[in-house]
């Protein structure tokens, strides 16, 4: 296995292990058009929306190594499957807060993209990346709902015309940057840590946190249950009673 690869080693473990099982449950508490909303998805599946999203970046977008992708979207299966695909060209992945002076890390923000996906309309707008994706976060979107800036790529509608298998036509270098937050950055050579597994429960805010956690746990063959909002008490008890939750991330 090479260090470039290593995100995509992930996946092939995780598929090898049981491709059908459980890897990321989402919980939808917030107000909106996706409120209520219960999204599982397996291996297989999860893999299927990577390979999409690394084919459309990769051909459409001139994503590789050296290039740097901002996913500028909350904690949500949407940003995970984004985040892998931008690893699987090579590309380094920015999310919200990096960059902003805690870490050290420099400018990470939005004018340092080449390419922003991001569920913000006016955002896509505003922006100065070269490329820029308009994500819908609903789960059944099949286009925006709304207008989509000049020039940008509306994901609902684009995404799933790709392949769903993805070849890579360069590797990054292992010492390059791959994940920035706002704790700092991971290399291409640390970005998958020693796995901890479980059914690990997270209402996490911050896209950074989300994809450490996520990172940790497939590393150790287990699953992640996210919250998005504040359901009551006793909703989340019984929720994450039912869903086999093994401890708190």
């Amino acid at each position: 296995m090479t260090v470039a690869d290593s995100a995509a080693a992930l996946l092939a473990r995780m598929m090898a292990a049981d491709p059908g099982r459980p890897r990321i449950t989402v919980y939808d508490d917030t107000d909106g058009p996706t409120a209520g909303e219960r999204v599982e998805l397996s291996a297989r599946v999860f893999a299927n929306w990577v390979a999409k999203a690394a084919n459309l970046l990769q051909d459409e977008l001139d994503a590789e190594p050296g290039r740097t992708v901002r996913v500028d979207l909350p904690p949500h299966w949407r940003t995970a499957y984004w985040a892998f695909a931008a690893w699987s060209v090579g590309a380094s992945v920015v999310v919200p807060g990096a960059g902003d002076g805690t870490d050290g890390g420099g400018d990470t923000g939005d004018t340092a993209a080449d390419v922003l996906v991001t569920d913000d309309p006016d955002t896509a707008a505003a922006t100065d990346a070269e490329h820029v994706v308009l994500v819908t976060l609903a789960a059944l979107a099949r286009s925006a709902t709304g207008p989509v800036p000049a020039g940008a790529v509306d994901e609902a509608h684009e995404v799933a015309t790709h392949g769903d298998v993805f070849v890579p036509l360069a590797e990054p270098d292992p010492a390059a940057p791959a994940l920035l937050t706002r704790d700092g950055r991971r290399t291409f050579a640390d970005l998958v840590p020693t796995g901890t597994g479980g059914r690990v429960h997270t209402g996490t805010v911050d896209t950074g946190a989300f994809l450490d956690l996520l990172l940790e746990v497939w590393a150790g063959d287990g699953s992640v249950v996210l919250t998005r909002g504040a359901p009551e008490p006793e909703v989340l008890a019984a929720r994450l009673t039912s869903e086999g939750v093994t401890r708190d991330g």
